[in-house]
């Protein structure tokens, strides 16, 4: 029995050997195929790197500095175009500002003038002293709103320190008192400040 049982194991051994022969036999040509692969690839790679630095060669320096010049010099006449253009627009602009700068104001003004006409024609039509009076000062309060909302105030001037920023003394009074020296007692012309600046000092008695 023991001696069969060997003689079928050989027969399997001699059976399983061309299938594994056969086998090693197809991963060492996958093995080559691969192998043959990658070096083709490696030699397509250097190839490239080679052909890259030739094309570069091959192209004259001269004509790539003039192409640099020609480039660098059409940006710079755009920019001088850019910068021309934007010189005359702001030129054009300031000039339009000092030319029609109080447009607004002279806008808002001109009520005034129609005002002072209506004013100026009841006044040939009465005699009424007070009621004339009373136009001319509602016309006064309105000339003074539309100047406050321009950014124009009046000075504070009687019974206020008297103060060289705002004040210009024409006269000094004396003998007024103590609580008077230095002080404003009399406003002859009135000043004005526009946004905080003065534009017109104010005339001004002094106490001594």
């Amino acid at each position: 029995m023991d001696e069969n049982k060997d003689k079928k194991a050989e027969e399997l051994e001699e059976e399983l050997t061309p299938q594994e022969e056969q086998r090693e036999q197809e991963q060492e040509q996958e093995q080559e195929q691969e192998s043959a692969s990658a070096e083709e690839n490696e030699e397509e790679g250097k190839q490239d790197a080679a052909d890259a630095p030739a094309e570069e060669e091959e192209r004259d320096p001269l004509e790539v500095a003039k192409e640099k010049i020609a480039e660098l010099n059409d940006k710079y006449i755009r920019k001088v175009a850019e910068f021309d253009n934007y010189r005359k627009r702001t030129l054009k602009e300031k000039t339009e500002l000092i030319l029609n700068g109080g447009e607004k104001t002279i806008t808002k003004i001109l009520p005034i003038i129609d005002d002072m006409e209506r004013a100026i024609a009841n006044g040939e039509k009465t005699d009424d002293v007070a009621t004339l009076r009373e136009g001319m000062d509602l016309i006064y309060k309105k000339f003074l709103k539309i100047l406050e909302g321009e950014g124009v105030e009046l000075i504070a001037t009687v019974g206020e320190d008297f103060n060289t920023d705002y004040h210009e003394a024409i006269a000094m009074v004396p003998g007024m008192g103590d609580d008077k020296k230095g002080k404003v007692i009399d406003c002859v012309q009135t000043g004005y400040t526009l946004n905080g600046k003065v534009i017109r000092y104010a005339k001004v008695a002094v106490g001594q």
